[in-house]
């Protein structure tokens, strides 16, 4: 199940008082893009830019262990020169190759070790990711179901929702209510004049929409 299925079958679980309704008569119902909330909301957009300092944190600590790492090859290359130079005497190349393998080990162990340290920390900031956009994204499900109780909706449908061939699960409903406007009013009522985005906005990321 994709991340915007789940998400539509969260939203379409808020269905109030449908089964009584729908004996009456007509059904009161109220669609919603949850994708337009979560981009155009701006603790995402806040959320983002937090992300995207960390990630650049990782960028700068990887290209400092790069550049010692490109250090240690040219003088490789330096010492490889010197046990090729004919003109060096056969006691001095031995001093240089052994100088030169105590440097290609310390070189293979600071690239594994740089290699650790970008899949540990860029892990740890993919989890940490997912977790904040979870939070969004709860935060986002219980206003959409304040208002459907406050406005006495029976179903409310994530309009912005995909199937499995990327077509939208509900091409027409009659008489349904479009509350997306009102409830990003809300959510960004408070929200400070520097939030508004610098880049594109992002994507629910996989994993956030729970299993």
């Amino acid at each position: 199940m994709t991340i915007i299925r789940r998400i539509t079958a969260l939203v379409c679980a808020l269905a109030l008082c449908g089964v009584a309704a729908a004996q009456e008569g007509k059904l009161k119902i109220a669609t919603v893009d949850m994708q337009q909330l979560f981009k155009e909301y701006h603790r995402t957009n806040e959320a983002q830019k937090e992300i995207n300092v960390e990630r650049a944190k990782i960028q700068k600590d990887n290209n400092e262990r790069l550049g010692r790492i490109r250090e240690l090859d040219t003088e490789l290359q330096n010492m490889r020169k010197q046990l090729e130079d004919p003109s060096i005497a056969d006691s001095k190349k031995q001093t240089v190759f052994n100088e030169w393998n105590v440097k290609q080990q310390e070189g293979i162990a600071l690239d594994r070790e740089r290699r650790e340290f970008l899949q540990r920390r860029n892990s740890l900031l993919n989890e940490k990711m997912v977790a904040r956009m979870k939070g969004i994204l709860e935060e986002i499900r219980k206003l959409v179901e304040e208002k459907a109780k406050g406005e006495d909706f029976d179903y409310v449908f994530d309009k912005s929702g995909l199937s499995t061939s990327q077509v939208p699960f509900f091409l027409y409903t009659k008489d349904a209510t479009d509350i997306t406007a009102v409830l990003l009013k809300e959510l960004n009522k408070d929200a400070p004049a520097e939030s508004t985005p610098s880049e594109p906005a992002p994507e629910i990321p996989a994993g956030a929409g729970g299993q």
